[in-house]
């Protein structure tokens, strides 16, 4: 058994696509749209795994994107996205300067969590140790739920 993909259903793909790839620094690897089907699939790669998922799609997330309009509840049920960072406190702030909320700030320079823009909780973890903690993220409150 391997792991290929994780599908998450999006609302608005293009603010969707900002988040993933502008935001998080995540590369689109396929895209197929389906006029029968009536959806789009993106599929998105980290940086340090874009080769091997232009090779065999894996390991990506797959956008799910349904031309007729749905609303999508329970993002927090489906629990959360991780994705390793080699500086957390750099990745947040970039995050943060693009208007994106901090839900569980990296106080332990360990784990942060923040949010897509459909409600998916997106965990963000220090690689290779945690940083020493430092401000402003030591004082920062949660914000909401993730």
């Amino acid at each position: 058994m391997e792991y290929v993909h994780t599908m998450v259903r999006v609302s608005d793909l293009e603010q969707s696509l900002k988040f993933y790839c502008e935001h998080l620094g995540l590369s689109e690897v396929q895209r197929t749209d389906s006029e029968k089907g009536r959806f789009t699939l993106v599929f998105l790669a980290a940086p340090d795994q874009l080769e091997e998922a232009k090779l065999t799609k894996k390991p990506t997330i797959e956008l799910t994107y349904n031309w007729d309009k749905e609303e999508y509840t329970g993002g927090r049920n489906f629990g959360h996205l991780a994705f390793r960072v080699n500086d957390i406190y750099a990745v947040c702030q970039k995050l943060m300067d693009a208007g994106v909320v901090i839900n569980r700030p990296p106080r332990c320079g360990h784990m942060a969590f923040v949010k897509s823009p459909d409600g998916i909780s997106i965990e963000l973890i220090q690689k290779n140790g945690d940083l020493p903690p430092q401000e402003p993220w030591l004082s920062m409150p949660n914000t909401g739920s993730w």
